[in-house]
């Protein structure tokens, strides 16, 4: 509801211009452990973290990134007031994934390297075939997988077939 009480009015004054992909939502059994997860293995960092009668809510994303944000959002819900409650709880495996590209090889090696050292290395580094590259796969506290790539092109193609208009992150 906003302030003047009109639940139809916008909160918001600053929004897309068109129509913007801006997230990913997973539910979360432990709020504090996944965002702790998240900013130790991925470049995420917290944004804003929450809390009402459904229970807690957290936003992660990259700084850099504000102009065009893309944040992954975490939900813990409280089992009184869960509106999923009776809904399975489905994690992103074992194709499913979020991915992280990273700058070079060795980044890749270094994510791997953190992930065996926390117990939650899925898959060691591996070069795949085009177009996905060297790859590694840990698993979060949820059990949702985040795959840490290199050279898998994303950038590339998207300026390649986009133009100047995909260079701002």
């Amino acid at each position: 509801m906003s302030a003047d009480g009109d639940s139809t009015s916008p909160r918001h004054s600053l929004r897309p211009q068109t129509a913007r992909w801006t997230h990913l939502a997973l539910r979360v059994a432990d709020i504090a452990a996944s965002i702790s997860w998240y900013e130790r293995h991925t470049p995420l960092r917290l944004l804003e973290r929450r809390e009402d009668d459904q229970g807690y809510g957290a936003w992660l994303g990259q700084p850099e990134s504000a102009s065009s944000p893309f944040i992954l959002v975490l939900a813990h819900f409280f089992p009184a007031t869960d509106p999923f409650a009776g809904v399975p709880t489905d994690v992103l495996a074992p194709f499913s994934h979020i991915g992280i590209e990273l700058p070079a090889r060795s980044d890749v090696d270094a994510a791997s390297a953190r992930a065996d050292a926390d117990g939650c290395l899925v898959m060691a580094p591996q070069q795949l075939p085009d177009p996905v590259g060297y790859v590694c796969m840990a698993r979060d506290p949820d059990g949702n997988l985040v795959e840490f790539s290199f050279d898998q092109g994303v950038y590339e193609t998207a300026r390649r077939i986009w133009g100047d208009a995909a260079t701002s992150d």
